[in-house]
């Protein structure tokens, strides 16, 4: 397995992988293993790519496997839910930091693969991403819809987010989330 910051030969896997567990798309069996719910283009990933440096992958024998998305609030404002959370940003605090588009990031989706769930990738996935954001920003932001149980426990038990805030938007409930950049992950964690 190798995880690295992804090229624009990497969008076909990361959008093959993205299909298989966007929501609109999930089987409906698999909708209780976690979901990811914002819908992506080539063209979008090529921009978060090539403006941002904020698609991070693991691969294994030449596949996508998992990846990770971050970037500025910047990139994400073509979004409403993302323009809705950049607005709320002046009024949340975490770790010291009074949160606003410059000293954090939005962090997510992240997606890994479910034959290599429960393997310790997504620890080392989200470290690797966690590693290269921290350089630009303090905190790391994500929201998490308060359906979807597996993610929220994923990111609160293994991977140490916190929740500094709950929400609703577009008639759904979700989490607010943020973790320290400076912060690897601990053993314990891992």
């Amino acid at each position: 397995m190798e995880l690295t910051i992804a090229g624009l030969d990497d969008i076909a896997g990361v959008l093959n992988l993205h299909k298989k567990y966007q929501v609109d798309t999930i089987l409906e069996e698999d909708k209780k293993d976690g979901f990811v719910t914002t819908s992506f283009t080539r063209e979008q990933l090529t921009k978060l790519i090539e403006e941002e440096q904020g698609l991070f992958i693991a691969t294994q024998d030449g596949a996508v496997i998992a990846y990770v998305m971050s970037a500025s609030w910047q990139f994400w404002s073509g979004w409403p839910i993302f323009s809705y959370m950049t607005d709320r940003l002046p009024t949340l605090k975490y770790a010291g930091h009074t949160l606003s588009a410059h000293n954090s990031y939005q962090y997510g989706p992240i997606c890994v693969d479910k034959a290599h769930r429960g393997s310790g990738l997504l620890e080392a996935i989200f470290d690797f991403a966690r590693e290269k954001m921290a350089t630009r920003y303090p905190v790391l932001v994500t929201f998490i819809n308060m359906i979807n149980a597996r993610s929220y426990a994923a990111h609160t038990q293994k991977l140490g987010l916190e929740v500094i805030a709950e929400f609703e938007f577009n008639n759904n409930q979700y989490f607010e989330l943020a973790y320290d950049t400076s912060k690897a992950l601990t053993h314990s964690q891992k």
